[in-house]
Order: structure tokens, then C-alpha cells, then sequence
């Protein structure tokens, strides 16, 4: 009940290199970094918990042309079951020649007795 381990595999089909938190490696023309956002309980009348709602940011870094991958990401996180709270373009970097692009998602995940 991870929504980084969810992502991840939602996402590896794409065949994009993604990292959590930070990218370690040296940085290839396109790669994905996955951020934890926040997470959350639905809470109901009796005040008890759900769901666990977690969020979490997803950074599609690129030279060139980012349009593509930003569309197959967005596609592959709502077929994921995902809910897309945010999706926006954060700006070109001029020191590492990168355009920056981000999409939040959000799962509900029922809580476990």
C-alpha cells in the first residue's frame, strides 16, 4: 500500500529512468523523479479513518520536446486508477539545458483492520 511503489510500476512500461526523492545518476536526456507529497485520512462520521490518501509529485525532466511523455505519463497514472490533482509546466532550466514538467497524483488507499 505504497503509492511510490505504485507509480513506479504504472509507470515502467513507459521505459522512462525514474528515481525517489532525487536522481543519483548521471541525468540522460529524459527521466522521471518521484516526490512524496503528503499523506492524509478520510475521516467519516464516527472520526475513524477510511482511507489513507497519499500524494505524491511526479517530475518528467527533458531536452527537446517534453509533449509526449508528459501525455503517456498522464494517460498511465489516471488508466492506473490515479487521480491527477495538478499537472503543470514548471519552466525550461538554462543551466542544465532541461525542461521541467510536473503531474501530481493522489490514491485512496482502504484503510487495513
Amino acid at each position: 500500500m505504497s503509492i511510490l511503489s505504485d507509480i513506479q510500476s504504472t509507470l515502467a512500461p513507459l521505459g522512462l529512468p525514474m528515481e525517489t526523492g532525487a536522481y543519483t545518476e548521471a541525468a540522460p536526456d529524459k527521466y522521471l523523479v518521484i516526490v512524496p507529497l503528503a499523506d492524509t485520512f478520510e475521516l467519516y462520521a464516527d472520526n475513524a479513518p477510511g482511507f489513507d490518501v497519499q500524494e505524491a509529485r511526479i517530475s518528467l525532466y527533458a531536452k527537446g520536446s517534453y509533449t509526449a511523455d508528459k501525455n503517456a505519463v498522464v494517460r498511465a497514472m489516471l488508466g492506473g486508477g490515479f487521480t491527477i490533482t495538478d499537472r503543470r509546466y514548471v519552466g525550461y532550466e538554462t543551466d542544465t539545458g532541461y525542461h521541467h514538467y510536473v503531474v501530481d497524483v493522489s490514491k485512496h488507499y482502504e484503510m487495513e483492520e
